[in-house]
């Protein structure tokens, strides 16, 4: 059966159908975008499916986005997106607003019990026994015209996730309907939490290894990483590799031949930015030891292993008796942070990370856990 598909190239148009989509309880997005070395993703095209048509949106002739970013903060339409933390970048560059409530279809399926992250076309033939052409994923999608091609693949995208909502969604009790747009929320909450650059350096996987003056410089080249790349509009493994901003802070380099050394120096970055790393190298050297940032924790000891399998322990069993995949419950992250905040001996502390339902569900039974093995 063919595909009612709907162009929307201007303005007035968009903002007709924005207050038309308003209307409706659900409506399924979403997006088509190019990040090959950019910063920020450039949208080649947006879909909405109201369940019975698709609707493509070309944001190369829209420059009014404010109705789409009403539709996208309307609390009485629910935003339905599979997999979209890339979606939601789109967005937010695009219309500096954030999808709520989000339904997100690969959360949904994980709640169900169908399996883990999994893929749109998987979960498409799961539910909807379609098997959807995979011929236009990685097609160009700023090229205009768009094939035609490329057009029936958006547009079925669309047209899809809106029957895999209708079919998911009466799935769900209304608790797990609740953990799920909580889920939801907190993804958006973490996406417009504002990433301050100089506290980026504590992502570093070694930064546990260098002293605090080493840290002094380690964290002064991944905030000008960061404010560079935005700025730039590159990718930051473009700006400079994060493989080399650790070597960097550990031997401190103060001329272009031994910079150029450095493991995994993209020559690029010597010719472009040499002269300027060095000067923030040999500045950041000359912090004072009263500003130098506190050691970073190092890595939980292998002998830790055992508790967070009894952790993880918890989170199973959670599993098990929600009819969840188990991946869901808990993560790694959340664990280690638990284990690190008292190890070996305690107290322990649950993590801020670990909030809302999860929390409250898990809480007390993790920490109990950690005390029975401390007596």
């Amino acid at each position: 059966m063919p595909i009612d598909i709907h162009w929307i190239l201007d303005n007035d148009s968009l903002a007709r159908h924005c207050a038309a989509w308003r209307q409706l309880p659900f409506v399924a997005v979403d997006t088509e975008f190019t990040r090959v070395d950019t910063f920020y993703p450039i949208a080649g095209l947006i879909q909405i499916g109201d369940g019975e048509r698709a609707f493509l949106i070309d944001p190369l002739e829209i420059s009014d986005w404010a109705p789409f970013a009403a539709l996208l903060q309307d609390p009485a339409v629910v935003k339905v997106l599979h997999a979209c933390s890339e979606d939601l970048e789109v967005f937010q560059h695009l219309t500096g607003s954030l999808p709520a409530p989000l339904f997100d279809t690969q959360l949904a399926a994980g709640y169900l019990n169908l399996g883990f992250s999994m893929g749109y076309s998987r979960l498409v033939m799961a539910l909807l026994n379609i098997d959807l052409p995979k011929d236009a994923t990685r097609s160009d999608w700023l090229q205009r015209p768009l094939s035609e091609l490329q057009v029936q693949y958006a547009a079925a995208d669309v047209i899809h996730l809106a029957e895999v909502y209708r079919a998911l969604a009466p799935r769900l009790d209304a608790r797990k309907l609740a953990w799920l747009l909580e889920d939801g929320a907190e993804q958006i909450v973490n996406l417009r939490r504002e990433v301050v650059p100089e506290e980026l350096y504590r992502e570093s996987k070694l930064g546990w290894k260098l002293s605090r003056q080493q840290l002094a410089v380690l964290r002064e080249l991944y905030a000008w990483r960061e404010r560079q790349a935005r700025q730039r509009n590159q990718a930051r493994n473009r700006v400079i590799r994060e493989h080399s901003l650790w070597p960097l802070a550990r031997t401190q380099p103060d001329n272009l031949a031994d910079l150029a050394k450095i493991e995994d120096m993209h020559p690029r970055t010597v010719r472009q930015d040499g002269e300027t790393l060095l000067r923030l190298i040999k500045a950041a050297g000359q912090i004072p030891v009263a500003d130098w940032p506190e050691p970073l924790p190092e890595p939980l000891p292998a002998d830790a292993s055992n508790l967070l399998k009894k952790l993880r322990a918890v989170g199973q069993a959670e599993a098990e008796r929600q009819g969840m995949v188990v991946e869901l419950m808990l993560r790694k992250k959340h664990l280690e942070q638990l284990l690190k905040s008292g190890y070996p001996h305690g107290p322990y502390r649950l993590p801020e990370g670990l909030r809302g339902w999860r929390r409250e569900l898990m809480g007390q039974a993790l920490l109990g856990a950690l005390a029975g093995e401390a007596q």
